[in-house]
């Protein structure tokens, strides 16, 4: 992967423990963001998760 950067991978990742800690709470905690702007901006939420 060419362009693959640490912010891509942070993503990824935040991604995936929402679905283990589906709570902003808990996943700010997890993932050491302090301000919910910062998880906003970090997690996105598709579709299927909102349904």
């Amino acid at each position: 992967m060419k362009d693959l950067t640490f912010h891509d991978l942070r993503h990824e990742a935040t991604n995936r423990l929402a679905k283990i800690y589906p709570t902003p709470l808990e996943l700010m905690r997890i993932t050491g963001y302090k301000p919910l702007a910062t998880l906003a901006r970090y997690y996105h939420a598709d579709t299927e998760e909102l349904a």
